[in-house]
């Protein structure tokens, strides 16, 4: 990823994006809206004879602008899903020995990266709701730093609890030994 360059000496411990089960619950709405025009004509068949009346003739496929209208549709949801998958792709949290990245892909053109020093990490909260994401085992994880009055939040990653157990595990080797606390 070129907007993030490590510095001497820093190296990834993880990355992390959406479950994927997430990703399929985002895309679904797409597959969902797909295929309902293929339905049409069988639902049409279900009318009162009254309201098939009201059309000049039965929608068909074999209609011109039937087809362009349905590749038109199909085009827009195309990009709609086409989007989806380049968010899941692009988005990520980097945890490395020394800070934690937050790479957001806003749309196809844009994109924002933030980053903060574990040095400033004062608070890791887990967020598991449901019984789906506690079998599946994904949820939310917010840091809040020191300074800052922006929350970190990273939505609907796997295993968020082993996350948060790296970067405590990260800011505690971070801290002088003065401060460290004894378990």
């Amino acid at each position: 990823m070129s907007e993030f360059r490590k510095e001497p000496g820093e190296h990834v411990v993880a990355e992390v994006r959406k479950h994927w089960f997430i990703f399929l619950l985002e895309l679904l709405p797409f597959a969902i809206l797909a295929a309902i025009p293929l339905l049409v004509p069988f639902f049409f068949s279900f009318l009162p004879p009254e309201a098939q009346a009201f059309f000049e003739k039965e929608p068909s496929f074999a209609d011109p602008w039937v087809r362009f209208s349905l590749g038109i549709w199909w085009l827009f949801l195309w990009l709609g899903a086409f989007n989806t998958f380049t968010a899941y792709f692009l988005d990520a949290w980097l945890l490395t020995n020394r800070r934690i990245v937050d790479i957001d892909q806003l749309g196809f053109f844009s994109r924002q990266v933030s980053s903060f020093l574990l040095d400033r990490v004062q608070d890791v909260t887990t967020d598991i709701h449901g019984l789906l994401a506690t079998v599946i085992d994904f949820g939310n994880i917010q840091v809040e730093t020191a300074g800052m009055s922006q929350h970190f939040v990273i939505k609907g990653i796997p295993n968020p609890r082993h996350l948060r157990d790296l970067i405590l595990a990260e800011v505690e080797k971070r801290r002088p030994e003065s401060t460290r606390q004894i378990p």
